[in-house]
């Protein structure tokens, strides 16, 4: 399943990998249902793979997952891939189905509380990087400001 901000485009393969149908939705609760419906409609449903499954993909991650179904993240090809067969909803969308098909694509979804821990993360990256660009701006100007008091100037470096 290939997803995007409002759309997601699903692919059905056989358990060797042909292609069987696709078919592209919108990322609403009735868009996923209606996915859901497309993929059991052509047989049993053996996994879903999701490209974002922690961004665009995580709606339908969550609707696939309260319907039973299997699902494995899916990572997008890479560059070298993509120049060679293209890019396209339909083209990434069966190529995440065949990588779980053939094996390559077996990781688990993140769940709730790994995907908190990374936003926590990213908090804090961002505050560190912010504090050392204020450090960074305040030593500039105290470096540069006029030597009036250079004793307070020294204090407030260190």
């Amino acid at each position: 399943m290939d997803s995007h901000a409002d759309t997601i485009h699903v692919a059905v393969v056989t358990d060797r990998g042909g292609h069987l149908a696709d078919a592209q939705f919108p990322t609403n609760a009735a868009g996923y249902a209606a996915a859901i419906a497309f993929l059991e409609a052509h047989g049993t449903v053996a996994a879903v793979g999701v490209e974002g499954t922690s961004s665009y993909g995580s709606g339908f991650t969550h609707a696939a997952r309260q319907a039973g179904l299997v699902v494995v993240e899916v990572n997008r090809p890479d560059k070298a891939e993509r120049r060679r067969i293209g890019k396209s909803d339909p083209i990434d969308a069966y190529a995440a189905a065949r990588a779980v098909v053939s094996g390559r694509a077996t990781s688990a979804p993140k769940d709730g509380a790994i995907v908190g821990i990374r936003a926590l993360q990213t908090a804090a990256r961002s505050a560190i990087k912010a504090r050392t660009a204020t450090l960074n701006q305040i030593t500039h100007l105290l470096i540069t400001a006029p030597r009036r008091h250079p004793r307070q100037v020294q204090r407030i470096v260190r």
